[in-house]
């Protein structure tokens, strides 16, 4: 039953010829080049007021100060490209990752490739799921439908058969093929049509738009009080290019451009440490709602179990035979005997009419099991049948849990009928005796309690001439038996689950299995079991109904495909964050309409992969609870980024407001916060990113889908810290000068407290927790790179005369810099006593 294999092109000349034709791919790509990275950037307010300031300091003749400032400008501005840059290299590799495969015959072999590496005249092989990658003509088509909705705004599927056309881009939801390939790229239709896809646009996350507002209101603020200060200075000091200046410089304090890069960096990082985790981030705004999380839907098999079928027993005439070795010691069912001896001859029959039933080249892991088993114990026989042709199949459809395949042997008078499915379901087609019904349901229901899967097997002849019925249900079945296949719980999956409970995650399984084999594996995960629903139940509830048994019941049984969608509604309703996993066609609606979709990498079609948030490369459980991890410990990160960039922004803010209005000279110059913006995109990028995050950060409830990243207690918090500053910092700057010390020498002590006291606030603002043993929790090794360049940076500036001149610093003495150093980490106690106060208050 192995059909004819075509070869396919050569793998050399395959290569060639991409190298000539190039890849197929539309160049629709949103990817931004280096120079549109630029552009963007310097159109960003800071950077515009940095050039701004440079043309000033020429206006007054400050040269050398223009000069200096102009290469800060660049300086950042090369960061920021790089950074931007390295951004968009991970998500446009995480995007390659994400495109569709092709299943390929190159040099007589299969193989998957990246559909762009699809070449003309190439064969290719299609099964139900698969996006089609490039145009082409069907050599062999078995009951194939595609879905070519994209191109003719059709919903309606579009049966194909052999020398018929498919094109590039449109799903095939039915059936196998094998296409030649004609076109490729913009030769296809799909590249004819036009440019369509360019005009796909990711719609803002909730995160971000509330990024956005915050960003928004803070500038306008900062604009408001610029203007207001430049007239008060040009007022009381005369000085409209001065004026400008501390202008500038507030409104640089001001302008919180950082907000908008912590957003980019921590998603587009977080996407990256996920997929060195073997999880694929299609979409970035679905590691927002991992954190929120509260209801994890999952299917047993691949998921729970390793997808590892192994035939476990085969029972007909009363008697059961136990087939499995490794697992014989666990298998109790009654009638249960061991293999000692070749299978009697009905058990065998049995066996051929489970493969007969099956897929030629099957997917399907139940499947590639009988064919397995059937290459052991029948291979001695005349009952492989390779001469036979396989002419008719009738799917698995929602009102039966069967399938059944009719072949031509091209001998004898008779066709042969092969059916497998549910036991109950092929019960049905055999029209048994309620009798018999009871036995075969009480022997699958023992099977079952021990997680085994069971499948009835029936048979049936149908005369040669005579025109194939339109439903399995009209042949005359004759029944054969019950096989149980094992697929052992994967090892981590009860610690994995435990996780997700302490965590307050509900998991749910929702699967097709028998309900007793689905009660028995959740049992052995750690799943709560209690109660159980079937799909035949859900159809005789209403969606009231539903949502309340869904809101108490974690295992769902006989579940058909499109019942999955009337269940993550039904979740929905109950206020519930959804996230959901997925393989199949019938699942991408389910998968869409969760709030996070998990697609299965390597058992999962194209078509749920392209409707899913996430994709597991490696199909395991445990990954699921580490995205989980990943998505909480990103918006906790994140969140302490915010508050701590909102602290440090306060006392320049403070020491650039406050000696126009008390009188004072100035502290702070353009050229003193490009430095200080420098301290600060790495500060909150890099080392608040790299946290691992607080370790019961999974012993927590889910986040609430409507709680803020900065709440009120949050922003006071960082106005405490920036407030505390910005006194400490003036009060000691305004004695100095009552001191008589030279203003040069105490703006320059005023700057290496700010920045000391800055660097000092990352340790309390690392974590949300008040423990004092937590401000010494080691800091990871590019978070000490990052802090030791800065206090290098800073010792540079302040102690170098050619560096301090541009800024105007005054030389000081080793104890007087020790003892400004001092001072900006004597404020690390107070920070965090100002933790503690701040989240006393809810």
């Amino acid at each position: 039953m192995t059909p004819t294999q075509p070869r396919g092109l050569d793998a050399d000349l395959a290569r060639q010829r991409l190298h000539q034709e190039g890849q197929n791919e539309l160049g629709l790509s949103q990817r931004r080049t280096l120079r549109d990275i630029l552009l963007e950037v310097l159109r960003e307010p800071m950077f515009l007021l940095l050039l701004g300031a440079g043309a000033i300091y020429f206006a007054m003749g400050d040269t050398h100060e223009a000069l200096i400032l102009l290469a800060f400008v660049f300086i950042i501005v090369g960061m920021t490209a790089f950074q931007e840059r390295r951004t968009d290299n991970a998500l446009a590799a995480l995007r390659d990752m994400s495109s569709p495969r092709a299943l390929v015959i190159r040099s007589g072999q299969a193989q998957r490739i990246a559909g762009r590496d699809v070449v003309r005249e190439d064969v290719l092989v299609l099964a139900e799921g698969d996006r089609i990658p490039a145009d082409g003509l069907l050599i062999d088509a078995h009951e194939l439908a595609t879905n070519e909705s994209m191109l003719t705004g059709e919903s309606e599927s579009v049966m194909k058969k052999s020398g018929d056309k498919v094109y590039a881009g449109t799903l095939v939801v039915a059936g196998q093929g094998v296409v030649l390939v004609t076109a490729t790229a913009h030769h296809t239709e799909m590249g004819r049509i036009g440019k369509s896809l360019e005009s796909i646009a990711i719609t803002p996350s909730p995160l971000r738009e509330e990024m956005g507002r915050l960003t928004r209101r803070l500038a306008t603020f900062g604009i408001a009080l610029s203007c207001g200060l430049v007239l008060l200075f040009w007022l009381l000091r005369g000085s409209w290019l001065d004026a400008l200046l501390a202008g500038i410089a507030l409104a640089m304090s001001l302008l919180p451009q950082e907000f908008a890069v912590i957003m980019i960096i921590f998603m587009a990082m977080a996407a990256r440490r996920l997929a060195a985790q073997q999880v694929l981030t299609r979409r970035l705004n679905s590691i927002e709602t991992l954190g929120e999380t509260s209801v994890l839907c999952v299917d047993k098999t691949g998921t729970l179990t390793e997808n590892r079928m192994r035939v476990a027993v085969l029972y007909t005439d009363q008697q059961a035979i136990d087939v499995s070795q490794p697992l014989s010691a666990s298998l109790t069912a009654p009638l249960t005997v061991p293999l000692t001896a070749p299978l009697p001859d009905t058990h065998l029959e049995l066996l051929e009419y489970a493969v007969l039933a099956s897929e030629i080249s099957p997917h399907d892991p139940m499947e590639q099991a009988f064919h397995h088993m059937a290459g052991v114990h029948l291979s001695e026989t005349n009952r492989l049948h390779p001469e036979w042709r396989l002419a008719r199949e009738y799917e698995l459809s929602p009102q039966l849990f069967a399938m059944t395949h009719l072949w031509q042997s091209g001998l004898g008078l008779h066709d042969i009928v092969a059916a497998k499915g549910a036991p109950e379901a092929v019960a049905e087609l055999c029209a048994l005796s309620e009798t018999l019904r009871d036995e075969i349901e009480a022997q699958a229901a023992a099977m079952a309690d021990q997680g085994l899967r069971v499948l009835g097997v029936a048979k049936a002849v149908h005369l040669c001439g005579r025109p194939w019925p339109e439903h399995q249900q009209a042949f005359d079945f004759q029944w054969l038996g019950l096989i149980a296949l094992a697929d052992p719980l994967r090892e981590e999956v009860p610690n994995a689950v435990a996780q997700c409970l302490r965590a307050g995650i509900r998991v749910v399984m929702i699967t097709g299995d028998h309900p007793r084999t689905a009660q028995a594996i959740a049992r052995q995960a750690g799943i709560h079991s209690e109660g159980i629903i079937t799909g035949s139940e859900i159809v005789s509830l209403s969606q009231d109904e539903l949502a309340e048994r869904a809101a108490r019941i974690n295992v769902f049984a006989r579940i058909r495909p499109a019942q999955k969608l009337a269940l993550v509604e039904a979740l929905k309703a109950q206020g519930h964050v959804v996230a959901m996993t997925g393989d199949g066609v019938n699942d991408a609606p389910a998968l869409k309409a969760a709030h996070i979709g998990i697609a299965m990498g390597q058992r999962g079609t194209d078509v749920a992969r392209e409707a899913a948030s996430l994709v597991l490369l490696k199909d395991d459980f445990n990954s699921i609870v580490q995205a989980i991890r990943m998505g909480r410990r990103t918006f906790a990160n994140m969140r302490q980024a915010m508050i701590y960039t909102l602290a440090v922004h306060i006392p320049i803010a403070g020491l650039a407001l406050l000696p126009v209005l008390f009188g004072l000279p100035l502290i702070l110059a353009p050229l003193h916060i490009a430095f200080l913006e420098l301290v600060i995109d790495p500060a909150c990028s890099i080392v608040f990113e790299a946290e691992e995050g607080d370790a019961d950060l999974m012993n927590r409830p889910p986040r609430q889908s409507d709680e803020a990243l900065l709440s009120a207690q949050h922003i006071f918090r960082g106005l405490a810290y920036g407030s505390f500053t910005t006194a400490v910092i003036f009060g000691i700057y305004a004695w100095l000068l009552s001191q008589e010390t030279a203003a040069a020498t105490a703006a320059t002590a005023a700057f290496v407290i700010l920045v000391t006291a800055n660097a000092a606030l990352i340790m309390p603002s690392r974590s949300a927790r008040t423990e004092w043993q937590r401000l010494w929790y080691p800091l990871t090794p590019t978070s000490l790179w990052v802090l030791g360049i800065t206090l290098l940076a800073l010792a540079a500036i302040t102690s170098i005369p050619m560096l301090a001149q541009p800024f105007r610093f005054a030389s000081m003495s080793a104890q007087a810099w020790l003892g400004s150093f001092l001072i900006g980490l004597l404020l690390l106690p107070c920070f965090q006593v100002i933790k503690k106060i701040g989240l006393s208050f809810k």
